[in-house]
This record gives structure tokens, C-alpha cells and sequence, in this order.
């Protein structure tokens, strides 16, 4: 198909493209040399996007599977410094994740599908309305950042100004906070592909073609450009710091959950109390001469029984570890008040978290935390709390422990039987430990 006329870059420029250019692959790789060179923190991502020639592309997309679409003519209008910002623009939405957040976003706010698949009213028309409003917020988002400092600002490019906005906003906040519709007709050849909202295009190779990234490539490649701005302080702007801390220690609503839970527990009435004569009772006042102690709270001790079974993965134990430090955090920061227990069919020594750093998570057998609830239970001093960061295939102890109980569970699917028995169902958290979901 060749290219056509009155079509736009994705960064936010009218072009018009001549029919049947050859594409020039040479300039289009100088231009990510020449980003990679003002951008240095965002070269293994340059360097991830495969190249897919395709005179059906507006000017420049990427998809979801780290393909970057390109179409001859916009290589060939665009100068190269400019060529050079669509680079950095389109690994942008990739890194930041706009397609995930943009199906999740129109899933939770957008009009749910009408008959005949029809998106709410209008169809088609208002399902291409929602994919433009998210395609601009996900540019009003990267945008503000990105440019300056080696990379001129094109001509035409979208920015939050454009609707009177603050910059450094999320897409979502953009779209929450702003009606884009009225700007939705003028900016119709707006199109970063999927990779920008979430939407399939019809060029697109979709998850079976050829050249796309696995999503643990994906995930790997976005750990690597984190730890380049974590490894250069300064060079990056505030937007791509703070996205470093996130890939990191991405927040979720089940930490939040979890550390709620702790802290709940921690809290309850009987909970780290303890009499002290430090401050006496107010009630001594009443009797001359008699010193009463007043009931103090002191900060709770917690355990975490981390379940190292054969069933639980390498990436499932480095997420344990990561919410002993959330565990810590959640309890004032008192890292020896916390200690933890690897178990898988029996349970190993209590181990205080400020010795963290030779603390080894031995394991890899069947699963039975009855005994690191056991081994729990007999530490000295006893916890306030106990912690169980489990998958559930393991069975339970038939008595509610002394002390409060938390359960944060790796999903598995339903009916996840053990490995060693097909016939085996795990037993469901009891009813008395308060459970939340881990992922």
C-alpha cells in the first residue's frame, strides 16, 4: 500500500508523505544512534525495537511486542534530530507501559461493549474516540519530558499546554481530569499503534508474529534501562525517576493490603502491651503511697514463615523477601523485632531481620507450614503476629496460634493440585488468619 497524503508523525507533526519512497534505514538507524547518544539511559530499549517497514503506517508506531512500525515517507521528511525525538517517543509508551494501563483504563472507566460488540453509543465511532483520548493523554504524559538537552521539539507536538494542563501528570490523571473530545477531530491522524493505548491496529503482527519480545524479554529490558537512571543520578529527568522507582517496586493494592493487615494485627488490643513502671498509672494518685504501672504498647514482634517448598518460584521467594522489608516498614522500621522462618515440610531457624543480609531461604521439598507455625510459636520472645507468605498447598494448623495471624498467598489456579499426589487438594487459609492475595 503506498503511502498516502495528509497524514502526522506520532510525536505530533502533519507531514505528507510522497507515494513509494524507499525506506531509508540508514538515517532511521543514525536517528537512534543520535537518541541513544543524548539518551543514554534508554539504550537497551532503543536497541529492543525491532524495525517493521509498512507503507500502511501513518508515519511511526509501535505494538505491545516491542515492534516499531515505520513508513518511508515520514524517514524521509523528517530531520534527523527530530527522527531521532520519535525514537525516544515511541520506547516511551512502551517502557511506561501505555498499552497495559490503557486496556486496564478502558476496561474500568470506558462504556462497557453494547450488542453486536458495539462499544456504548456510536460503535466504532466512539471505541476509535476512546483510543484517540487515551493515544493523546499517553502523549501529554511523555511529552513534557522528553524533549530538550539534543532533542528539538517538533513542530506540532502535543503537549499539555495545549489544554491549559499542568505538566508531569499520569495518563490516567489526564484523562480523569480533562475533556480531550473537543479536541479529538483535530488531532484524528494522531496514531502511535497499540503499543500507545491498547487498541490492535490492522498492520499490526500481533502476538504470533515474528520479531516481538516475550513478556519476560520485555520485563527484562525495562530492568535494565531502570537500573541505567537508579546508576546515573541526574542525567534523567524527574518523570523517568520516579517510572525507575516503580519498575523497582512497583506499588500494588495487594502490598497496601498486606501492610494494612500487618498493621491491623500488630494494633489489636493485647498486641505488643506490656506494664511498665516508666511512667506510673495514672490510677496511683488514688492510693497514697502505692506506685501502680501503667500499660504501655510497645512495638510488636512479628514473624514471617516464608514458604521455600519445590511448588513456590525463584521470582515468588525474591517477592517475599521484598514484602519482609514492606513487613518492617509497616511495624516502625524496627528490623530486629522481625524475624523469619524458611520452611517447606519442616520449618528452619528463626532468623531476625537485622541479619538479613545472611539470611538463606532453605527449601525446595513438600510443603508443611504447621511446623513453622510450631517453630513460630517457640521463639522467645513469642511474636505478636505471625506472617505466612505461602501458595496454600500445604496443610494448616487445627488450632487458631495465640497470636494474630496473616496469610499473603501466591495465586495458583483453581484446583492447583501437588505435584507428588494428583489427587491432593489444598485446604483453604483457615478462617481465623486474615488473607490477602499476593499479585
Amino acid at each position: 500500500m503506498a503511502d498516502t497524503a495528509g497524514t502526522a508523525d506520532t510525536a505530533g507533526v502533519r507531514t505528507t508523505d510522497a507515494p513509494l519512497l524507499p525506506l531509508d534505514m540508514d538515517k532511521l538507524l543514525a536517528a537512534r544512534l543520535h537518541a541513544v547518544k543524548v539518551r543514554p539511559y534508554l539504550a537497551d530499549a532503543l536497541f529492543a525495537l525491532h524495525v517493521v517497514e509498512d507503507r500502511s503506517v501513518p508515519t511511526m508506531a509501535v505494538d505491545a511486542h516491542w515492534r516499531c512500525y515505520v513508513s518511508p515517507g515520514f524517514v524521509a521528511r523528517m530531520p534527523l534530530a527530530e527522527l531521532a525525538g520519535v525514537w525516544v517517543h515511541e520506547v516511551s509508551h512502551l517502557l511506561r507501559d501505555h498499552h497495559g494501563r490503557g486496556e486496564r483504563y478502558a476496561r474500568q472507566y470506558e462504556a462497557e461493549p453494547g450488542p453486536g460488540g458495539r462499544r456504548g453509543p456510536g460503535g466504532c465511532a466512539a471505541e476509535g474516540s476512546g483510543r484517540l483520548r487515551r493515544n493523546i493523554a499517553a502523549d501529554f504524559e511523555i511529552n513534557d519530558d522528553i524533549y530538550g538537552r539534543g532533542l528539538p521539539l517538533p513542530a506540532g507536538a502535543v503537549l499539555p499546554s495545549l489544554l491549559r494542563l499542568p505538566t508531569g501528570l499520569l495518563m490516567e490523571e489526564y484523562l480523569r481530569t480533562a475533556s480531550l473530545s473537543a479536541r479529538t477531530a483535530e488531532l484524528a491522524w494522531l496514531d502511535c499503534g497499540s503499543g500507545a493505548d491498547g487498541q490492535a491496529r490492522p498492520w499490526e503482527l500481533g502476538p504470533d508474529g515474528a520479531h516481538g519480545l516475550t513478556r519476560q524479554q520485555r520485563d527484562a529490558v525495562r530492568f535494565r534501562v531502570a537500573e541505567g537512571i537508579k546508576g546515573r543520578p541526574g542525567s534523567a529527568p524527574d518523570g523517568w525517576r520516579r517510572w525507575a522507582d516503580e519498575a523497582f517496586h512497583p506499588p500494588q493494592p495487594w502490598r497496601q493490603l498486606l501492610g494494612a493487615a500487618v498493621r491491623a494485627a500488630a494494633g489489636a488490643p493485647g498486641a505488643g502491651e506490656n506494664h511498665s513502671y516508666r511512667r506510673p498509672s495514672r490510677r496511683s494518685a488514688s492510693l497514697p503511697g502505692v506506685v501502680l504501672p501503667s500499660l504501655r504498647r510497645t512495638p510488636p514482634r512479628v514473624c514471617v514463615v516464608i514458604d521455600t517448598s519445590g511448588s513456590v518460584s525463584d521470582a515468588e521467594l525474591g517477592g517475599a523477601l521484598l514484602e519482609v522489608a514492606a513487613i518492617a516498614r509497616a511495624v516502625g522500621g524496627r528490623r530486629d523485632l522481625v524475624s523469619v522462618i524458611s520452611c517447606d515440610a519442616a520449618a528452619g531457624v528463626a532468623v531476625p531481620l537485622c541479619r538479613a543480609e545472611s539470611m538463606r531461604l532453605i527449601g525446595g521439598g513438600g510443603t508443611d507450614l504447621r511446623s513453622g507455625f510450631e517453630r513460630a510459636l517457640r521463639t522467645r520472645p513469642r511474636p505478636d503476629v505471625i506472617v505466612a507468605l505461602t501458595d496454600g498447598q500445604t496443610p494448616w494448623p487445627s488450632a487458631q496460634p495465640s497470636c494474630r495471624t496473616v496469610v499473603g498467598l501466591f495465586p495458583r489456579p483453581a484446583g492447583a493440585a501437588d505435584e507428588h499426589d494428583p489427587d491432593y487438594v489444598p485446604d483453604t487459609p483457615p478462617s481465623w488468619a486474615r488473607v490477602v492475595t499476593i499479585g
